[in-house]
């Protein structure tokens, strides 16, 4: 299956690593539409792909043709694939916000796969939500679970809603993680550690939580009270972080990611 990028940024570069890794296309079955110069350069040499500046050129070699462009740049790249596909190809978009609707009506195609990933899934430890329309052949569904898969963990759903309520919970997610994994660091320093020792405990302490939680499928509330020994140091900081609002404070930043989500698929 012969695949093209529209765009050949960060995580276009992730996908295209994990297909070549995977073998699910040789360097020679992809071609990238990029408009830096360098860039294109770069990306031929690294990994020995075809790379033009002509976004139709790159569109008319693939197969699955993956959008992976800026949402602000989506009318500019719509304007010029508009009725140049072929029906037999599939488009498979990671834009942010951009909905099926637009995607089809922007590019007169009708097959369309709309993908939410998040950017561990450049060190293959992601998480993608994705949604195909009833015109996307089986073939392509089971290409798109593949390249996925070569990320980290996939996840198929058949309500466009579900992709909104992805964004703001594990596409916006990584950055709540590092906000409090921040604060976590900057707490060891305020108590007397070097910065460095407590960037490691804080990193291992919050990987090896998620690892625990993963590996076991215990309720996180089980695993929290495997913690919390009666009137214990953990507890009381806790009680600390209750009094704080945490968890209603994390309710709300995900729900208005959620509501801007929306607001950002009704702008296009």
């Amino acid at each position: 299956m012969n695949i093209s990028f529209i765009g050949g940024g960060v995580m276009a570069e992730a996908i295209l690593r994990g297909i070549l890794v995977k073998g699910i296309a040789a360097p020679k079955e992809v071609c990238i539409g990029e408009p830096v110069e360098a860039r294109r350069r770069s990306l031929s040499k690294e990994h020995g792909v075809q790379t033009t500046a002509d976004n139709r050129e790159a569109a008319r070699y693939g197969d699955l043709i993956v959008l992976a462009i800026k949402p602000q740049n989506l009318t500019e790249v719509m304007a010029e694939l508009s009725g140049g596909l072929r029906k037999e190809q599939a488009v498979l978009s990671i834009i942010a916000g951009a909905r099926m609707e637009t995607l089809a009506g922007g590019l007169r195609h009708a097959a369309i796969v709309r993908v939410m990933p998040n950017t561990p899934a450049q060190i293959g430890a992601g998480m993608s939500l994705w949604l195909a329309n009833r015109d996307v052949p089986p073939a392509y569904r089971g290409a798109t679970a593949s390249i996925l898969r070569t990320l980290g963990e996939e996840m198929e759903v058949y309500d466009e809603r579900y992709l909104d309520m992805a964004t703001a919970l594990s596409a916006s997610g990584p950055a709540y993680v590092f906000l409090f994994l921040e604060s976590l660091i900057d707490a060891g320093v305020y108590m007397g550690m070097s910065r460095d020792m407590a960037r490691t405990l804080a990193i291992q302490t919050v990987l090896g939580s998620a690892r625990l939680a993963q590996e076991t499928g215990k309720h996180p509330a089980e695993l929290r009270d495997m913690v919390t020994s009666p009137g214990g140091t953990t507890a009381e900081a806790l009680r600390a972080l209750e009094e704080g609002g945490f968890r209603a404070t994390i309710l709300r930043a995900v729900a208005a990611a959620y509501e801007k989500s929306k607001r950002l698929g009704e702008q296009k």
